[in-house]
């Protein structure tokens, strides 16, 4: 088990029970004791988890959105292929809007290298695409960004939103579901999403399954308003099928 795949176990396993020893963890990864401490020292220190005498414990609060260094340990193999599909569909010379949230961070990632046009709305993938020259235009727009995830939200972020259109919109989401919709944890953050979305001319959803049927408080929209879910195949049958009924395209890696 590779360093990222290991981090990843450990911080779901540490999400889902509350807490977990070192023990437990070194049993659930195969790896030694001391591997785990140091893990575990890591994990701490990127505010992941919490280090305590024997083991770990989860930060995060019930009905909490998982902070973006936790999101990050989370699927990451089918968040890069979930990536590599959404680059598929964007074609050289398109305008590109690029929400913020880890899998979008992975586009970014495939993006720099394309002959595109993207705003992003984060940080992190600003300074991804801002870090290397090439081909990619940068678009930066104006905002206040959100603690430590890095999302650009408030009133300069709307009025940038407004005076430009994109070919496509890529949006990442906390819960998507075709009863529900399109929902997020934050309220800036979904007035944000939903002025991407009235900015584009295509939509495209970049989410893992574990969005799929679940609802975050925030209402962002319809499912039909989404031209295109990115989705992996964990993502529920049930749900999948619900929103392609909608008119939904949904491909699955």
């Amino acid at each position: 088990m590779s360093n990222t795949d290991r981090h990843g176990t450990i911080a779901h396993a540490v999400r889902e029970s509350g807490s977990a020893t070192v023990q437990e963890l070194a049993e659930l990864t195969g790896a030694s004791e001391m591997t785990i401490r140091r893990d575990l020292d890591t994990l701490s220190a990127q505010g992941v988890l919490e280090r305590i005498r024997g083991g770990a414990r989860t930060l995060l609060l019930r009905g909490e959105e998982p902070p973006f260094a936790l999101r990050a340990h989370e699927a990451v193999d089918a968040k890069r292929r979930i990536a590599a599909e959404v680059s598929s569909l964007i074609a050289d010379g398109e305008t590109v809007l690029l929400d913020s949230g880890t899998t979008c961070l992975e586009v970014a990632r495939l993006l720099r290298q394309r002959p595109v046009k993207v705003m992003p709305l984060s940080l992190q993938a600003i300074h991804l695409l801002g870090e290397t020259p090439g081909p990619t235009t940068l678009m930066v727009p104006g905002g206040r960004p959100r603690a430590a995830e890095g999302a650009l939200t408030g009133p300069l972020t709307l009025t940038s939103l407004s005076a430009l259109r994109f070919d496509t919109a890529v949006i990442g989401c906390c819960g998507l579901s075709a009863a529900e919709g399109l929902t997020a944890y934050d309220l800036d953050d979904a007035a944000v999403k939903k002025a991407s979305i009235a900015s584009a001319r295509r939509i495209i959803v970049a989410a893992d399954g574990s969005k799929l049927g679940h609802t975050a408080h925030a209402y962002v929209g319809p499912s039909t308003l989404l031209h295109t879910l990115v989705t992996d195949t964990t993502a529920p049958a049930e749900e999948v099928a619900a929103l392609e009924a909608a008119s939904t395209v949904v491909k699955t890696v």
